[in-house]
């Protein structure tokens, strides 16, 4: 409930222009194991799963301002993780966004995960 209020804020903060976005077919990740402190990116296609450790990662839709607004992108995404119990598998369902990544982040003990880009 707290992201979703906070996403209706930032989002009635916008002036109408800048909240058009452009749909894109392919998202750009950077993820870090904790464990190992590797920093990966991973290119996820929309609408099919990629793989990153124990995690599966689903992007539903990946949108981008356009050229002549302030650079941003936001993905929804399906994440889950496979050392989790069946039926419980799902990790993070939700927005997020590259200039604001507080907004709406995975809270996951190994693994850290951020949009970059929209292509």
């Amino acid at each position: 409930m707290r992201r979703a209020l906070l996403l209706a804020l930032l989002l009635a903060a916008l002036p109408a222009a800048a909240q058009e976005w452009l749909p894109k077919g392919q998202a750009e990740l950077q993820l870090l194991d904790k464990v190992t402190a590797r920093i990966s990116v991973l290119r996820a296609t929309v609408g099919q799963p990629a793989q990153f450790g124990t995690l599966t990662v689903r992007v539903t839709a990946c949108n981008a301002r356009p050229s002549d607004e302030v650079p941003d992108a936001a993905a929804f995404l399906e994440i889950s993780d496979s050392r989790r119990p069946n039926g419980f598998q799902e990790v993070f369902r939700g927005w997020m966004f590259a200039n604001a990544p507080g907004v709406s982040m995975l809270e996951h003990p190994v693994y850290d995960l951020r949009v970059l880009d929209c292509k």
